[in-house]
């Protein structure tokens, strides 16, 4: 009766691995059909402060990707963009002074459409440096950034 026992433990503790190995194998194949979730950061047509988005023409696309660091108090120096930017504060705290359309603060984790032809200077205000990644879509030949005066 014993000996019974004992193997019926067994078959039942084998039994129960297969289903646990089973469930775990059935979930990891799912889990590999399901795409990861994509968290939208922003979706529009228009910049910062209202231009509709135009991409140059007359040349071939060129889309320019850089991290932008600046130091606490550091400034980008007043700049017009002659084509739409994206740009997504990695950390940090960054104003941007549009002039007349207004003073903006952008933190760690927002992203903005930022203006083209609207000039504009940015300065990290925090205590710590700001980073920024900022996609420059363009075209061949066309500069990300000219400077500009207020």
């Amino acid at each position: 009766m014993l000996g019974n026992l004992r193997i019926r433990e067994r078959v039942a503790i084998s039994l129960f691995c297969t289903v646990a190995v089973a469930l775990v194998w059935v979930d990891a194949l799912r889990a590999r059909d399901v795409p990861p979730p994509a968290v939208p950061l922003l979706s529009s047509g228009e910049t910062v402060v209202g231009e509709r988005i135009a991409y140059p023409a007359g040349a071939p696309a060129k889309v320019t990707a850089a991290v932008v660091t600046l130091a606490p108090g550091q400034e980008t120096g007043w700049h017009t963009h002659g084509m739409p930017v994206l740009g997504y504060v990695l950390e940090g705290e960054l104003e941007v002074d549009y002039g007349e359309k207004g003073v903006r603060v952008y933190r760690a984790g927002e992203a903005v459409l930022e203006a083209i032809g609207v000039a504009h200077n940015g300065r990290n205000t925090g205590v710590a440096p700001m980073r920024v990644l900022a996609v420059f879509m363009g075209a061949d030949g066309l500069k990300p950034t000219e400077p500009a005066s207020r």
